[in-house]
C-alpha cells in the first residue's frame, strides 16, 4: 500500500481530509528514497519508528469535524500504517535479529579512504 492509500485509510477512520495524514504516512515510507524493495520497512515500520512520528507530528494531529476539533493520537496514525502493510507491530529487534555482524561493525576493522574521494571538488574549482 502506497502512502496516500495509507492517508485515505486514516480518512476513513478517523475523519477528516487524507491530505493531513498524508505527511505521516509519506514519512513512515521515506525510506523507499534509498532501500527500493520491502528492507525499506526496517527502517521506520516498528515500534521505535512509531514513536518517532509522534516526536516529529506532535502527540496528537487535529482533526476538523462539522463543528468542532478531533485530537488523533500520532501513534495510533503511525501503528495503523504498519499494521496495514505489516499485519502487526515489530520493534527494530526484530528485523535485525537475523541479521550477521559483520566486523566492521565493532570498529576493529578501519576503511581508509582517500580524501580526493570525499571531496565534491578540487581546491582550484576543477570538477
Amino acid at each position: 500500500m502506497n502512502s496516500w492509500h495509507h492517508a485515505q485509510s486514516s480518512a476513513r477512520k478517523w475523519g477528516g481530509e487524507a491530505e493531513l495524514y498524508l505527511p505521516i504516512h509519506e514519512f513512515i515510507d521515506s525510506s523507499k528514497r534509498i532501500i527500493g524493495d520491502v528492507r525499506h520497512r526496517s527502517l521506520y515500520h516498528h515500534t521505535e519508528g512509531i514513536w518517532l512520528c509522534q516526536r516529529i507530528f506532535g502527540v496528537t494531529l487535529d482533526v476538523p469535524k462539522a463543528r468542532t476539533t478531533v485530537k488523533v493520537p500520532v501513534r495510533l496514525i503511525a501503528e495503523q500504517h504498519v499494521l496495514e502493510d505489516l499485519g502487526w507491530l515489530p520493534s527494530p529487534t526484530d528485523y535485525i535479529g537475523g541479521m550477521p555482524i559483520k566486523p566492521w561493525m565493532s570498529g576493529s576493522q578501519r576503511k581508509t579512504v582517500p580524501l580526493s574521494h570525499l571531496l565534491m571538488t578540487t581546491p582550484g574549482g576543477d570538477q
